[in-house]
């Protein structure tokens, strides 16, 4: 399995000093989901969106995935987080072992995170939903502590 763990891109630390990056649900940047067969190698050191290896379209997704409705970043004691509402991909025929989140508006397509599957995840002519977890300091896909 080329997935092998969940990473922060260590690019979009960086990024998140030079501005490059606005979560701001309604003015903020276009975030998109991507996912990927087995083929795919990523680690924290990957630095933007990639066609290689990506899914291929069928039913509501398309190359470069699905656009991600953004929730307005927060805080909770001392961790700050964002996450994003649930995305579906309707009447889809797609076997994913991982996904990237990236920046769809920032110049180069600047990847956010990497997301292991764990395994083979499919559809056939069905929905493939992504579930993201929730929105708190403990378990938002994106958290700084």
């Amino acid at each position: 399995m080329a997935f092998t763990g969940n990473f922060m891109c260590t690019s979009f630390k960086v990024q998140l000093m030079t501005a490059t990056h606005n979560f701001t649900n309604g003015t903020g940047n276009t975030f998109k989901l991507a996912m990927y067969d087995n083929n795919a190698s990523f680690t924290a050191a990957t630095t933007a969106y990639t066609a290689t290896n990506e899914v291929a379209a069928s039913g509501s997704y398309s190359a470069g995935g699905g656009a991600l409705t953004n929730v307005t970043p927060t805080s909770s004691g001392t961790t700050a987080f964002t996450d994003f509402a649930d995305l579906s991909f309707t009447s889809a025929t797609i076997t994913a072992y991982g996904a990237m989140i990236y920046n769809d508006s920032a110049a180069g397509d600047p990847s956010v995170c990497i997301l292991d599957f764990g395994g083979a995840k499919t559809s056939t002519s069905g929905t493939f939903t992504i579930v993201f977890p929730t929105a708190d300091a403990s378990n938002a896909i994106i958290r700084i502590a």
